[in-house]
């Protein structure tokens, strides 16, 4: 299988010094790649700034932006026979980058903010047989929710995980997750090391590849 994960945070910039961001430390992205490299499938891993290493033997592609991201994962996507979209993209960006440091005032700051594309979205057109699992870090409403972006984004499986959990989410080495597919059945998973998690996820792959990926 040739399999492409994203996955950490993206950085928006809002001037030189300053950027919008998220609490990702792409843990769980980083696990997934690792697990499927351990059982001798390709793997690409496109990468937003992290401070882990690389598992060895994957093709690394560091990105910053969801710019740069989206660039990177549209020019591989048509190389792979899986995706695994464990980057937790940033959902807006500041509408103007400014060219200097923004300097400390006494008057309030606005920063307006504008949306960034939707990379799954624009790849459900164009997915054929490739399967397509992303994730759905939530606060309320998980289930709903993950149902909702698995039909909107036509995955083919989505992990949806409550990231208010303390044992869950961003920045911990366990994950407590659900995974939910398109004929509204679930399988709710404990707690358990990312990495166990991941071992989960390409279990899956390699049992729903189409045989002429396998």
């Amino acid at each position: 299988m040739k399999l492409m994960v994203t996955a950490g945070p993206t950085r928006e910039p809002v001037d030189p010094v300053r950027f919008v961001s998220n609490r990702s430390s792409g843990k769980m992205g980083y696990a997934v790649a690792a697990a499927a490299q351990l059982r001798g499938h390709d793997v690409l891993l496109v990468s937003g700034p992290v401070a882990i290493k690389a598992p060895g033997g994957v093709e690394l592609i560091m990105v910053e932006t969801a710019d740069q991201m989206q660039r990177a994962v549209m020019a591989g996507f048509n190389k792979v026979d899986a995706l695994v979209m464990a980057a937790a993209v940033a959902d807006w960006r500041p509408a103007v980058v400014h060219v200097q440091k923004q300097k400390k005032s006494s008057t309030s700051l606005t920063l307006p903010l504008e949306p960034v594309p939707d990379i799954l979205a624009q790849l459900a057109g164009i997915k054929g047989s490739r399967l397509v699992v992303g994730f759905a870090a939530e606060t309320e409403n998980l289930l709903s929710e993950a149902q909702r972006k698995l039909s909107a984004k036509r995955l083919d499986m989505i992990v949806a995980n409550d990231v208010t959990a303390p044992d869950a989410g961003f920045e911990v080495d366990t994950n407590r997750v659900v995974l939910v597919w398109p004929d509204g059945s679930s399988r709710e998973l404990p707690c358990m090391p990312k990495t166990d998690v991941a071992e989960y996820i390409i279990d899956w792959l390699e049992e729903n590849l189409p045989a002429s990926a396998t």
